[in-house]
């Protein structure tokens, strides 16, 4: 049982709301008064998994900036740029792939998700970040 009370895990779960809706503004000022940047739900989503799936780059750039995680997988082995390569957001895989993320981690990694869906603009991208390992990628 929590120890939490219902207004706390009702802000809990607002934030989540705020990553998945794209209000990067709202969800930094919380995450800059205490709430965990690398937070996580019952399924072991983070805000930037859940930023990068439902391709809210203005929230994952607020987490990224704030240090998030990029090595965090849910209960299902997705990573943010997994989520990030499925939903085929060039953009987030950019800035995810630039702040170290993996693409190889997770058993639905980003390398994982192309292969399986046949996305070959984003192997592309996937395999220029890893002949560039030293270069920024924007």
């Amino acid at each position: 049982m929590s120890d939490l009370t219902p207004e706390e895990l009702a802000v809990i779960a607002s934030a989540f709301d705020m990553a998945r809706e794209g209000q990067a503004e709202e969800l930094a000022d919380f995450v800059d008064s205490g709430l965990p940047v690398n937070l996580t739900n019952e399924v072991g989503d983070t805000l930037l998994i859940l930023g990068a799936y439902y391709r809210n780059a203005e929230v994952v750039r607020a987490l990224l900036a704030r240090g998030a995680d990029t090595s965090r997988v849910n209960d299902r082995g997705q990573s943010a740029v997994g989520a990030a390569v499925f939903r085929q957001d060039e953009q987030i895989v950019r800035m995810l792939l630039a702040a170290g993320a993996d693409p190889g981690l997770g058993a639905q990694s980003g390398h994982a998700v192309a292969d399986y869906f046949n996305l070959p603009e984003m192997k592309a991208l996937l395999s220029e970040a890893a002949a560039e390992p030293g270069d920024a990628v924007p």
